[in-house]
């Protein structure tokens, strides 16, 4: 397994908002830096968009790893599954100061 790291310009399926490629605060989009909202695109690689299940993954909450890293937790409205997402640099800054401050749904 090789991670595929993507991107791409998209526009969010949940805000309708333009996403243009990420800047500074990491190397490959997997959100949307306005709701934080992702995705079910991607199945056994990270970055295959080989997932026929293409849900909506809403942000649950915000966490840290051993490293001090911090990560959105994500769920998928259509199936239940969950994954870890790197914060990007230019995500809202209130909205995960929110999450940050929510249990996790």
């Amino acid at each position: 397994m090789k991670f595929i790291a993507r991107n791409d310009p998209f526009i969010c399926e949940h805000c309708g908002k333009q996403v243009k490629p990420i800047r500074y605060g990491g190397s490959y989009r997997n959100h949307c830096p306005f709701c934080l909202y992702s995705k079910h695109v991607d199945a056994k690689i990270p970055g295959d968009r080989a997932n026929p299940c293409g849900g909506l993954m809403a942000p649950m909450g915000v966490t840290s790893r051993r490293t001090g890293e911090y990560v959105l937790a994500h769920r998928c409205e259509k199936c239940g599954f969950e994954r870890l997402n790197r914060v990007a640099g230019d995500d809202n800054p209130d909205l995960l100061s929110k999450l940050a401050g929510e249990p996790v749904k």
